[in-house]
């Protein structure tokens, strides 16, 4: 397992749009602590699994990047994200609530540096739009680079991707990857 140290941005998940008997029209916000990427290959080996973690929200600490591998040239990957607050106990999963809000919320990925790696939503908001809390990822040759996972609330949709989104940035966390 990789551990880095992060300087990703992480913002509060909002619901701007939600006036609902609330003057703040900013709405109820969210901490987010957590994001975790599962990319399951399709040969059955084993997961690679990419984590941002801070846990002490807006404190003092770092917050903590992990990767447990590096992905397989010409390999397959089923992705999936879950998103947390772990400042509460239990861990608010916050995945549901972008699911429950699926037309106001969608995950951008964005490759650099070289790594040559194509990703596809599989999932669908309300209105046949992506949403991005499952996917998939195809590792087309060794190479490494940057991995960026981007969720945009009240983005525009449909979109051209991140360039034409619009909306905010409730979390931007970019991994390191390597393809073997």
């Amino acid at each position: 397992m990789l551990l880095y140290n992060s300087t990703a941005s992480r913002t509060l998940l909002s619901d701007p749009c939600n006036d609902d008997d609330n003057p703040d029209p900013i709405g109820e916000q969210e901490v987010i602590t957590t994001v975790e990427v599962t990319l399951t290959p399709d040969n059955g080996d084993t997961a690679v699994v990419l984590e941002y973690r801070d846990l002490d929200g807006d404190g003092g600490e770092v917050p903590i990047l992990t990767v447990s591998g590096n992905l397989t040239a010409g390999a397959m990957y089923n992705g999936s994200i879950l998103v947390l607050n772990e400042t509460t106990d239990p861990a608010e999963n916050l995945s549901e609530e972008i699911e429950e809000e699926d037309d106001e919320h969608q995950f951008f990925f964005v490759v650099g540096g070289g790594l040559d790696i194509t990703t596809s939503y599989n999932d669908q908001d309300s209105n046949g739009n992506p949403i991005g809390l499952s996917f998939t990822l195809n590792a087309n040759s060794a190479s490494s680079g940057d991995f960026t996972v981007i969720l945009r609330h009240v983005p525009n949709k449909p979109n051209n991707g991140i360039s034409d989104a619009g909306g905010v940035t409730n979390i931007e966390v970019t991994f390191p990857i390597t393809v073997e």
